[in-house]
């Protein structure tokens, strides 16, 4: 098949039994790969009664056909689980260069299930599997851990967990790319690996697969390789966190625990001032011509690094700065350095320590319940004292390491007012007062409050996507259409982590067209427009249902409190409140769901998912 290996490695660390899975052909076709396959692969291989940090779970990692071509900033691979934050759906993508590494190694993906008896990383090259001992590296931090296991082949790419996984941090994160920490962040993945014992991934190889059209695809590249560098000016400067001061004006940036709407030191924290202090160079990934990252150096003072690391990005910056009312931006580095040596979720962890911060400015925890700790808004060195409790999961940490929801309940009183999560997943960096679409996007993303999963937000920035169907401005205070575009862009965003390629290509003049074409000459596959988003619609839908068998319907399809129902501003800087109900009416309809969000039996025949239902009692009363 061209664009895959054809394998996919199967290993169960409770028995080290390892074998391997010829990929189908029917399976591509349906699913192309990444997110979609490994979607599939865990609505068949665990459900409602499987432990997310039990033996039964797995944990998928999945290339996509495009990973290590050159198409798109390709190098990516997806990471797909049964969530220990949520207890649903979870997947988290990745950047760098392990995924093609992975792919150059024989295989197109990995899925991992038991729990070995001893610490253990799997060791890949060519096809030739090992399970060996981690003794040597067990606690080590990711950028150690990585450093030592890179010395034995330094052709190799690791992905590995830290401390915070070892100790199951329910947000613990998987990290790659040694100190420039490339990271799969969200819902957890790292804590599933450490309950498998499993401390890293190292894989390495020279394996090729085949291209339907490499000429072709050179054209391609070549064509669109230009404008990207050209239109990437803005972000190759000063990365993702050069969005800081707008999304301040705009009211898009989080500031004390979103209960805020302006934060006056927004420049001191942003990416053109992290040009002009600490940034050292850029970073890119694997088949990138754009370079967003940020490597940066603290060369003396309190913040100090160990030479050059990566620095932080938006979602960081907005979470772990203005958040948490902080704004200096060499804190805000170290930070997000402890949290990467830790293998954390720095959205999660910022969310978590905003909460707390307001819990103990309201009373309802004391200075002896944090430990002694004075976790005021503004607190730098209390921060990094809770970041290290986190990842140690020592004293307090041991509960702050269980996400936001967790805490709530067990602090009580209405400490729930200040967890700002959806589906148990923290909100990431952007408001839905600012951005009305963005509510629906949070309400209905799979792994809980996510702006990627739609990634439709950044049209209501005066954006346009004629082919998608909006060829006028969409204007962000409105929410005429916003189903439309929430939905429409969540099919196209499900093929994007499928095929596996970067998000940011939409920007620079990478939408539907150009997706569909890289897809055919590297596949051969004849698919069109129309059936390209379909697929994405199917992905979408299957992730959906296996979230119905969890127990989520519209009941969860809801916003904290604040983001709901809480203005922050007025005047010139006045926000506005979605009315989600009526936009999750329209939603349901135009995806032919019911009035709960249970999929319609019509919908799930007319996308050749009539197979997975059949296989669950509670989907078949269900569905209607």
């Amino acid at each position: 098949m061209n664009g895959y290996m054809g394998k996919i490695l199967r290993v169960d660390l409770s028995t080290e039994k390892i074998d391997e899975k010829d990929l189908k052909r029917k399976d591509v076709r349906d699913f192309i790969g990444g997110s979609g396959l490994g979607a599939k692969f865990l609505y068949e291989l665990t459900g409602p009664e499987t432990d997310p940090l039990g033996e039964d779970n797995v944990i998928i990692f999945m290339t996509g056909p495009l990973t290590g071509t050159k198409a798109f900033s390709s190098d990516r691979f997806e990471v797909i689980t049964k969530s220990p934050l949520t207890g649903i759906y979870a997947e988290s993508d990745c950047g760098g260069r392990w995924g093609s590494t992975l792919k150059r190694s024989g295989y197109d993906g990995i899925i991992i299930r038991g729990k070995a008896k001893r610490p253990v990383y799997l060791w890949i090259h060519n096809r030739v599997v090992e399970i060996r001992s981690a003794a040597g590296i067990w606690g080590l931090d990711t950028f150690q851990a990585q450093a030592k296991l890179k010395k034995k082949n330094p052709q190799a790419e690791v992905a590995c967990i830290g401390p915070a996984g070892e100790r199951l941090v329910k947000y613990a994160a998987i990290v790659t790319s040694g100190v420039d920490a490339r990271v799969t962040g969200r819902a957890g993945c790292g804590a599933v690996m450490g309950a498998k014992k499993l401390k890293a991934i190292v894989v390495s190889g020279d394996r090729q697969f085949s291209i339907s059209d490499q000429l072709g695809l050179d054209r391609f590249f070549k064509k669109y390789a230009k404008n990207m560098v050209e239109a990437s000016q803005g972000l190759r400067f000063a990365g993702t966190s050069g969005g800081v001061p707008r999304a301040e004006i705009k009211g898009d940036l989080p500031i004390k625990n979103y209960s805020e709407r302006r934060f006056k030191y927004a420049s001191k924290i942003s990416g053109q001032e992290m040009a002009r202090t600490i940034l050292k160079k850029r970073y890119y990934c694997g088949r990138c011509v754009i370079g967003c990252g940020r490597i940066i150096e603290i060369e003396k003072g309190p913040y100090k690094t160990d030479g050059v690391i990566g620095g932080p990005e938006y979602e960081t910056i907005g979470m772990m700065g203005s958040n948490l009312l902080i704004h200096d931006i060499k804190a805000i580095a170290k930070f997000n350095e402890l949290c990467n040596r830790y293998g954390m979720d720095t959205i999660s962890t910022g969310s978590v320590l905003a909460m707390v911060m307001e819990c103990y400015e309201r009373g309802l925890v004391s200075k002896k319940d944090l430990d002694g700790i004075d976790l005021i808004w503004g607190n730098s060195k209390a921060v990094i004292t809770m970041i290290n409790k986190i990842g140690r999961r020592e004293g307090v940490g041991k509960l702050l390491g269980e996400g936001t929801k967790r805490i709530a309940e067990k602090i009580g009183s209405y400490a729930g007012e200040f967890a700002l999560h959806v589906k148990g997943l923290e909100t990431p960096a952007h408001d839905p007062r600012a951005l009305l679409g963005l509510a629906l996007e949070y309400a209905t993303s799979n792994r809980g409050a996510c702006h990627l999963q739609a990634f439709s937000f950044t049209h209501e920035y005066d954006g346009t996507a004629p082919e998608m169907g909006f060829r006028d401005p969409i204007e962000r205070f409105e929410t005429n259409r916003k189903p439309e575009l929430v939905m429409k862009f969540q099919h196209l965003m499900s093929m994007i982590d499928s095929l596996h390629c970067c998000k940011f290509i939409i920007f620079f003049g990478v939408s539907l067209n150009p997706l569909v074409k890289a897809l055919e000459l590297v596949t051969g596959l004849n698919i069109n427009k129309k059936e390209f988003l379909r697929i994405g619609e199917r992905i979408f839908n299957l992730k959906r249902l296996y979230n119905i068998r969890c127990g989520i319907t519209r009941k969860d399809d809801v916003l904290p409190h604040r983001l709901l129902m809480q203005k922050r501003g007025s005047g010139k800087f006045e926000d506005k409140l979605a009315t989600l109900g009526a936009m999750l009416d329209e939603y349901y309809k135009l995806r032919d769901w019911d009035e709960i969000g249970v999929p319609r039996a019509r919908k799930i025949k007319e996308l050749g998912l009539t197979t997975y239902v059949r296989k669950s009692e509670q989907l078949r009363r269900m569905v209607r």
